[in-house]
C-alpha cells in the first residue's frame, strides 16, 4: 500500500539541504471532518492552499510532542487524542523566498473540541502567511478549488474514514513543488 520507491523515505544526500523534521496532525471532530489550515504566499497571497496543522520539531521533542505544541499553537485545540501515525512523506517546496525540504509525518488526532482560536501561538511567518481555519467534510474536501496538502488528502481521508487507520504508516510519494 506504500507509495514510491519500494515504500522507502529518500534521504537527503550529501549536497542536499538536511530535511526538516515534521509532525502534521490529521484532525478529526466527532463528525468526521477534518480542519486545516489557510495558507497563503506571504508575497503574493493570490496563490493559497489547504494544509494540516502542523510544523517542524524544537530542541529535544518527539514527533508527538510536536504533533500536540503545534495544534495548539495554531488552533487553540489542546483536547486532544494522538492516535497512531497515519502517513509519511517527503516534500520539497518554495516559501516564503526559501526552499523548504521536509520529511513530515502524519498523526491522527480526534477532539471534541471544535472552536478554533485562529493566531493565538503562531510565528511572525504564520501570521503573514495564514489565512485561517476551517472544518471540512470529506465530501466538500474532494471539491475544493485550491490545492491541498497533502495533494492526495482527499483520497486518504476517504480511506481513513472507511478503512480505518492503516496497521503500518503508509509511504505517500515524494512531492516537489
Amino acid at each position: 500500500m506504500a507509495d514510491g520507491a519500494a515504500g522507502r523515505i529518500p534521504r537527503a544526500g550529501a549536497d542536499e539541504r538536511p530535511l526538516r523534521q515534521v509532525a502534521r496532525v490529521v484532525l478529526l471532530d466527532p463528525q468526521d471532518r477534518i480542519l486545516l489550515l489557510h495558507g497563503y504566499e506571504p508575497d503574493d497571497p493570490s496563490r493559497t492552499w489547504w494544509f494540516t496543522p502542523g510544523g517542524g520539531l524544537e530542541g529535544e521533542e518527539s514527533r508527538e510532542e510536536a504533533a500536540r505544541r503545534e495544534l495548539a499553537e495554531e488552533t487553540g485545540i489542546t483536547d486532544v487524542r494522538l492516535g497512531p501515525l497515519l502517513w509519511r512523506r517527503i516534500c520539497s517546496f518554495p516559501f516564503a523566498g526559501q526552499r523548504w525540504d521536509q520529511d513530515e509525518w502524519y498523526f491522527l488526532g480526534r477532539t471534541e473540541q471544535t472552536a478554533t482560536v485562529e493566531g493565538e501561538g503562531l510565528t511572525e511567518l504564520e501570521r503573514r502567511s495564514v489565512a485561517g481555519l476551517r472544518w471540512w467534510t470529506a465530501e466538500e474536501l474532494a471539491t475544493v478549488g485550491e490545492p491541498v496538502y497533502p495533494t492526495r488528502l482527499p483520497e486518504l481521508l476517504r480511506t481513513l474514514l472507511v478503512e480505518g487507520p492503516p496497521s503500518a504508516p503508509v509511504i505517500l510519494e515524494t512531492e516537489r513543488v
